[in-house]
Formats: structure tokens, C-alpha cells, sequence
């Protein structure tokens, strides 16, 4: 099948033209009112999936960029286990086999080095940092983002990390029902296999935000 703008078939470039007559939905961001939300960059998730590991200079460029025009970067991680309980009991018990709920709950406990972010990613002095203990960075009372992005002023939310088709839509999704103006960026953003990072892309590209490559966020859209 032909393939047009971020890998996307055909009928949704129609999908999205009929709707709203522009593939863009969003021109331009202003830096200080934009954060460039980075999710779950630990080491655990990009262990499990090595092939996530591509997207680290991307991201660490657009971080150098949102620094250097003055808009926040913001580092979130999950927080999976505490003190050898789950913090999402229902997930661990209902989506897993024992051994898997048990490897993702301890592998991500505060404290463990599959908690930490990984080495390779550019964190700097002066970055902001939340925790979360659901897919989603934007849900109250399970992420610390929410408040933290309403205190600053934040209207716009640049989404980068992984995975596409998980955590990185669902934040997009809520961020943008809480009526962030939300970009995913699509060589910024992976997941476990192409098809799953394609699928998460279409998903919102048609309602939820708008889609951009990392050098096209830095050099067209924030401003």
C-alpha cells in the first residue's frame, strides 16, 4: 500500500482532509507556553524493547532546542511498585501471568535501576520531573503533570517516548481533552514493533493532535 506523511495510509490523509481541510492542525507553538513532555525513557522499558533506542538523539535534540528557546523540558516516569505492592493492581493482576506482573511491578519500583532514566538521555539541570502510575502523564491523581504544567501556564505539550501505542497516546488523548494543544512527534516517539508505533500514530493524528518529526517541531512549530 502507498504511504504518505508520517507512514500513514492513504484513506487517513482523506480522513483527515475532509475533516478538517489541512493536514496540520497546529501552525505555530510559543516556546514559553510550551513543555516537551518526555515519557518513560528508563531503563526498564528501553531494555525490554532495545529497538526504542533509536529515538534517543531525536529527543535529546528536541530537549537542546525546547532549552535553548526557553520552554520546559519535563522528564516522566512510571512507578509501577512500592515496597514489593503494586500500585496498579488490577493491571498487574488481570493483563500479566504472575511472573510478568511481578517482573513489570518490581522493575519498576522507586529506587531500582530499572526506574532510572537511561543513561543516554540528556537531562540537564533546570529540567522539571514527574512521576506517574498509569499510562497516562495527564490523568489526575495518578500523575504528578497536570499540576505542575497548570502552575507554569503551559497551554501547548509536545509528546516524545515510548510507547507510541501506550502510554505516549493515552497521554496525548487526555492532554488534549483537558484542552492542551498536544503535538506527537513521530521520529521522537517508538514502540515494540512498527506496526504498533503506525497504529498509535493514526490513532490520533485524526482527533486528538497534531503529528510532526522532531526537526520540523524545532524549526517550523516552536517559536
Amino acid at each position: 500500500m502507498e504511504k504518505t506523511p508520517y507512514g500513514l495510509a492513504p484513506y487517513l490523509i482523506d480522513r483527515i482532509m475532509q475533516k478538517r481541510g489541512r493536514l496540520h492542525v497546529f501552525d505555530q507553538f510559543k516556546a514559553e507556553e510550551t513543555a516537551l513532555i518526555i515519557i518513560d525513557m528508563q531503563r526498564y522499558y528501553l531494555g525490554d524493547i532495545p529497538e526504542t533506542k533509536r529515538i534517543i538523539p531525536a529527543i535529546n535534540r528536541l530537549a537542546a532546542g525546547f532549552r535553548e528557546k526557553g520552554g520546559p523540558v519535563v522528564w516522566v516516569t512510571t512507578t509501577a511498585g512500592e515496597d514489593g505492592k503494586s500500585l496498579w493492581p488490577l493491571y498487574h493482576e488481570a493483563f500479566f501471568k504472575p511472573e510478568g506482573g511481578a517482573r513489570h511491578r518490581d522493575g519498576l519500583t522507586a529506587g531500582t535501576q530499572g526506574h532510572q532514566i537511561h543513561p543516554d538521555m540528556d537531562v540537564r539541570e533546570g529540567d522539571w520531573f514527574a512521576g506517574k502510575s498509569r499510562f497516562s502523564a495527564f490523568l489526575p491523581g495518578k500523575s504528578e503533570l497536570p499540576d505542575m504544567l497548570a502552575a507554569a501556564g503551559i497551554k501547548n505539550v509536545v509528546i516524545t517516548g515510548v510507547v507510541t501505542n501506550f502510554c505516549c497516546e493515552t497521554s496525548a488523548r487526555d492532554a488534549m481533552m483537558l484542552d492542551y494543544r498536544v503535538a506527537m512527534i513521530y521520529d521522537a516517539t517508538a514502540a515494540r514493533y512498527e506496526e504498533d508505533h503506525q497504529l498509535g500514530i493514526a490513532s490520533v493524528f485524526v482527533n486528538f493532535c497534531d503529528v510532526r518529526t522532531a526537526d520540523e517541531l524545532l524549526e517550523t512549530v516552536l517559536v
